[in-house]
């Protein structure tokens, strides 16, 4: 069977309520990052989530393949804790603007992959792409520098670091999936994850909370 079909096979099944396996899901994963997967393909699968929801480990699933689809960092040889939060952002988006610095000044390092605008939200890579010389998209040497001179770096995914969410991010953009709480959940956390973060905080509800998906008004569990 041809990647396209294999694809569609783990679609029909989401679509008809089945859960899918860790293989599946990992296959899947891939899929999105290789491109055999097609941009039709990760916007029906987005959907099938949007509407049938994942058990928890479904989602677990779906944040590890996430994760590893790229680099994981490792910060061993830093002086400070590796930290970091996520918001549920708003329209204005600018707490890691403020926040990273201060808990950088704080003794705190803050190696922080976060994301463009999702719906009517402001973003905060959209913020500092309008800065003259800001580069989103760093290779990793350039990263663990950043972060181990000034204390923080705020980039996002790119094709070495969390790059299945680099994709799926912005197909659920323009397919009105952005609001599904498993989708979410493997998104936040795959990014952070991969950046190499043991500890965060948050506002809203907590990952435990989130890895349980509510098939019912998704959109209110936000």
């Amino acid at each position: 069977m041809t990647a396209h079909g294999i694809a569609a096979e783990l679609i029909r099944r989401k679509r008809d309520g089945a859960p899918l396996s860790d293989e599946a899901i990992s296959t899947l994963v891939a899929g999105i990052v290789d491109g055999s997967v097609s941009d039709a393909q990760v916007a029906a699968f987005a959907m099938a989530v949007y509407f049938r929801g994942m058990t928890r480990a479904e989602c677990a699933s779906l944040t590890r393949a996430m994760t590893r689809s790229g680099s994981v960092l490792a910060w061993s040889d830093t002086n400070g804790p590796i930290l970091d939060k996520h918001s549920t952002g708003g329209v204005g988006d600018k707490v890691s603007l403020i926040l990273a610095p201060v808990v950088a000044a704080c003794g705190g390092m803050v190696p922080m992959v976060s994301g463009r605008g999702l719906g009517h939200t402001g973003g905060t890579l959209d913020k500092l792409s309008s800065v003259p010389g800001y580069d989103v998209a760093p290779d990793l040497t350039r990263f663990r520098v950043a972060v181990r001179e000034a204390g923080c770096a705020i980039v996002g995914q790119t094709a070495d670091l969390a790059p299945a969410d680099r994709r799926l991010y912005a197909i659920r953009d323009v397919t009105a999936t952005v609001d599904s709480i498993p989708l979410i959940t493997a998104s936040i956390l795959s990014k952070k994850l991969a950046a190499g973060e043991p500890a965060r905080g948050g506002r809203g509800r907590g990952p435990a909370h989130l890895g349980a998906a509510d098939r019912h008004e998704p959109g209110a569990r936000l």
